[in-house]
C-alpha cells in the first residue's frame, strides 16, 4: 500500500496513505487508491462520485441483485421483483445478510451480473427476484418496468424508468 515520508516532529517518519476518510480530521493527508484501483467515494465532495446510501436489508442480497427500497419502520432495502410490484430503485455491489447496512447504488455500472447480451435493453425479472432480464414480464398483475441496457457479457448501465403494472 501506498506510503511516503513526512517530518513528525522533527523525525523522518513513514506515513501510511488512507483509502478513506472520516471527514475533517482526515483533512491533509495523502489517499491512496483502493483495491479496485480508485479513489473512494468517501474522499469526494457531496454531489461527486457515486449516488449511494447505506440502508437497512430485510432479506439477504446478492452482489448485481436489483433492490427495492420501501418504508418500514423507516428506509429498508429488499430484492427487487417484478411479479410482486417490487419496482427497482437501485442495485448493490457486493452480498449482503438480512439486518446489515447494504451499501445501495441508484445510477451507474451494475458489474456483477452474468450471462448479458452487450446492447440489449435489460428489464425487470419477475422470474428472478433481483435480476434483469432481456425479456418483458408478461403476466397478468406483474410490472415491466426497464431498468437499463447492457453494456458487456457482465455489465449493465443502470437507467430505470417507472413501471407500468399490467392488467
Amino acid at each position: 500500500m501506498g506510503k511516503f515520508l513526512d517530518i513528525v516532529s522533527g523525525v523522518l517518519t513513514q506515513i501510511q496513505a488512507i483509502t478513506s476518510s472520516a471527514g475533517a480530521g482526515d483533512a491533509g493527508k495523502i489517499p491512496a487508491l483502493d483495491g479496485g484501483g480508485k479513489l473512494s467515494s468517501t474522499m469526494m465532495p457531496t454531489g461527486l462520485g457515486a449516488d449511494t446510501l447505506s440502508i437497512e436489508t430485510t432479506e439477504n442480497l446478492s452482489a448485481g441483485d436489483l433492490v427495492n427500497v420501501y418504508d418500514s419502520t423507516g428506509a429498508k432495502v429488499r430484492k427487487a421483483d417484478a411479479s410482486n410490484s417490487r419496482r427497482a430503485n437501485g442495485f448493490v455491489l457486493s452480498g449482503f445478510t438480512t439486518g446489515q447496512m447494504a451499501l445501495v447504488y441508484f445510477e451507474g455500472s451494475n458489474n456483477q451480473l452474468s450471462g448479458l447480451t452487450p446492447g440489449a435493453n435489460l428489464f425487470l425479472s419477475a422470474a428472478v427476484a433481483g435480476g434483469a432480464t432481456a425479456t418483458a414480464p408478461s403476466g397478468s398483475g406483474n410490472i415491466v418496468q426497464s431498468v437499463g441496457v447492457a453494456t458487456s457479457a457482465t455489465s449493465m448501465n443502470f437507467e430505470p424508468q417507472e413501471p407500468i403494472t399490467l392488467a
